[in-house]
């Protein structure tokens, strides 16, 4: 038993360093060499375990819970966390692309350039920051002057709409959605058939704007009510 939770133990580091030496762009881009490199680096890991037994089994998940809420305490250690799961990456800034970063980061130009085309920014100097998480996400920050102009902008103060809070979803009361209003299913049926809807079964989505109480009526017909 000590040795097959010393394997767990191992091979689970093991994994682990493998995933920090290939870098963040093995989460990012998950281009067919990525997909490959991970399912041939699980595929290896796990072959030399053997659990025998229902007891192996239970102990061995158990030990991998473990070292994962390990991992996740030592990370909260602003050293063990650049260890772990590494630190951010400025590839564009100012709009001027970091050749240094991206070689050091193994990202593609060409990938960069698709990701930032995709979020709708085709012109580089639109953009004031592309940062490459920890985690394979890419951080866009365009530049003030491209961004799209909101109420704040212009110090025009606004109304809070409300949120819709689902009460019926394919024809089923969701209960507690109404206890968060404060509300019954007497009160949700009074206002469905006021709206002229007799019965719930026929009605596909229905919502209550925690504002005003407004309910959206959907049948999943095309028809809506409010």
């Amino acid at each position: 038993m000590l040795t097959f939770i010393g394997k767990l133990i191992l091979l689970f580091g093991l994994v682990i360093l493998a995933m920090r030496c290939m870098g963040k762009t093995v989460l990012a881009q998950l281009t067919p060499p990525d997909l490959a490199a991970i399912v041939f680096l699980v595929t290896l890991s796990v072959s030399p375990i053997r659990a025998n037994g229902i007891g192996q089994t239970i102990v061995g998940i158990i030990t991998i819970v473990i070292m994962y809420l390990l991992f996740s305490k030592l990370s909260l250690f602003r050293r063990l966390n650049r260890m772990f799961i590494g630190h951010p990456s400025i590839l564009i800034k100012h709009g001027k692309i970091s050749k240094k970063d991206l070689r050091k980061t193994r990202f593609s130009l060409v990938e960069l350039l698709s990701t930032i085309r995709a979020a709708g920014y085709p012109n580089i100097r639109d953009i004031d920051y592309v940062i490459l998480e920890p985690n394979g996400e890419l951080s866009i920050l365009p530049n003030q002057s491209v961004v799209n102009l909101t109420p704040r902008h212009l110090n025009i103060e606004t109304d809070y709409q409300g949120l819709p809070i689902a009460m019926v979803v394919e024809g089923k009361i969701q209960h507690k959605n109404l206890k968060l209003i404060q509300k019954d299913e007497k009160w949700l049926q009074e206002e469905l058939t006021n709206q002229g809807f007799h019965q719930i079964n026929n009605i596909f989505y229905a919502a209550v704007m925690d504002k005003d109480h407004s309910l959206i009526v959907d049948t999943g017909t095309g028809d809506q009510n409010a």
